[in-house]
């Protein structure tokens, strides 16, 4: 299924969103915004989809917000964040399945954000990522101080900010910003392949592990102890637990329901 602003592709259990805005860089003008949060949102809701790939159609992942909708007045720009933008990046990170970002030709402004709040990230070897903000007197929005800050603590997420310079595909993976590098033109078909090998893994307990290794940071160690506590606790009588361990024992590949 497409729709004006995004293509929708369902592959058995995985779900391949790609923002289809290519004369634009796939930038979010309000359409996309909105399409893009519903969709997810749905996808999220769905329990049939094991996995999601997300890419950007054309020469890029996503430039950013597109200027020329013009910058909108004081409350206005606070609600476009925080009811339009934000909940699009946090649905990403909070979804239980995993999303991978399939990275084409470079990722600018609010569109780092969705890539940051991924789980992984393929990433063309020629693609890069750059954050604007400073060379037009703005901040970062959309959760990328947060995620930045976490991702590479505070003296290289502050280098990133400020500079406003192009980061390559290569300093993407060794700053562990991304996964896995591929060669160009073919990071969504390496994502998708990614994107079936997790969907065939225990659907629960891949949510849960998400679930934890997201909360971590808020958690001390024996209450995460807590945590993973309980969930084994579920995970340890379901369906999938006992398939595992029958095809272990049994010295043949599970197959999960």
């Amino acid at each position: 299924m497409t729709q004006d602003c995004l293509r929708i592709e369902r592959q058995g259990s995985v779900a391949w969103l790609e923002m289809n805005r290519p004369d634009a860089l796939n930038s979010f003008n309000t359409e996309l915004r909105l399409t893009l949060l519903a969709t997810l949102r749905d996808v999220a809701a769905d329990d049939s989809i094991r996995a999601v790939v997300l890419s950007g159609q054309g020469r890029a992942f996503g430039a950013g917000a597109d200027l020329r909708e013009g910058f909108p007045n004081g409350p206005e720009l606070e609600r476009q964040l925080i009811e339009e933008y934000g909940p699009a990046v946090e649905c990403v990170a909070s979804m239980p399945k995993p999303v991978i970002v399939a990275l084409e030709g470079f990722a600018t402004g609010v569109a780092i954000a969705h890539v940051l709040a991924a789980d992984l990230c393929v990433m063309a070897d020629d693609a890069f990522l750059m954050l604007p903000f400073m060379n037009i007197a703005l901040v970062p929005d959309g959760g990328l101080t947060w995620l930045l800050e976490r991702r590479l603590g505070y003296q290289r997420a502050f280098e990133m900010a400020v500079e406003g310079s192009r980061l390559a595909a290569s300093r993407c993976q060794e700053l562990g910003l991304v996964n896995r590098l591929a060669p160009k033109g073919s990071a969504v078909a390496v994502a998708l392949e990614w994107a079936h090998k997790l969907a065939a893994k225990p659907f629960q307990a891949m949510g849960y592990t998400k679930q934890l290794l997201r909360s971590a940071p808020q958690h001390t160690l024996v209450s995460m102890q807590a945590a993973e506590a309980r969930l084994q606790n579920v995970c340890i009588d379901s369906a999938d637990c006992k398939e595992g361990v029958a095809a272990f024992l049994a010295k043949r590949p599970p197959k999960f329901a």
